[in-house]
C-alpha cells in the first residue's frame, strides 16, 4: 500500500487521506471494501458468474466492468474528506484478458480465481492504469 498520504511527483499531484476500494459496475461512486492507504494489506471477494463462450470464458458480476478492450475490475483510489465524501483521483484496471487460460480453467474447477499484486507503483504512488502480469499474479485456488 502506498500510504495514507502520497507526495506529488511527475504527473501525480499528491493526495491525503488515501483509500482504495473496488468500483461497482458503471457506478464510480459506489466502492466495495474501502481500505486506508496505510493498511498492511487489502482484500476483496467478488462474486461472479463464469460462462463458456466461443471466445473462451466470460466473467460477469456486479463489480466486473465491460468496456471496449475487455472485461476488468477497477480498483479506485480516493481521498476521503472531513465530511466522509470520497473523491476519486486514480484507478487501476485489473485486466481479465491477461489471465492465463490454464489458470482460468483451473479456477472454474476449483471455484476461486485470485489476483495478487502490490498496490504501489515503482514511484511509490498508488498503482494505476492497465494492470497485467508481471504486476499481477493470477492463481486458481480452492473455494472456502
Amino acid at each position: 500500500m502506498p500510504g495514507r498520504t502520497c507526495a506529488p511527483g511527475g504527473d501525480f499531484p499528491g493526495a491525503r487521506n488515501v483509500h482504495v476500494g473496488v468500483q461497482r459496475k458503471d457506478r464510480p461512486g459506489e466502492l466495495l471494501g474501502m481500505h486506508a492507504g496505510d493498511a498492511p494489506s487489502a482484500e476483496w471477494t467478488l462474486e461472479c458468474v463464469a460462462t463458456r463462450t466461443d471466445d473462451g470464458v466470460e466473467l460477469r458480476g456486479e463489480y466486473i466492468q465491460n468496456r471496449l478492450g475487455g472485461r476488468f475490475v477497477y480498483l479506485s483510489w480516493v481521498t476521503v474528506g472531513r465530511d466522509g465524501a470520497a473523491t476519486m483521483f486514480r484507478r487501476a484496471k485489473l485486466m481479465f484478458d491477461a489471465i492465463p487460460s490454464g489458470v482460468l480453467d483451473a479456477a472454474l474447477r476449483s471455484g476461486r480465481l485470485t489476483a495478487r499484486l502490490r498496490l504501489t507503483d515503482a514511484k511509490g504512488h498508488p498503482l494505476c492504469a492497465h494492470v497485467r502480469p508481471p504486476l499481477v499474479e493470477w492463481r486458481a485456488e480452492r473455494a472456502e
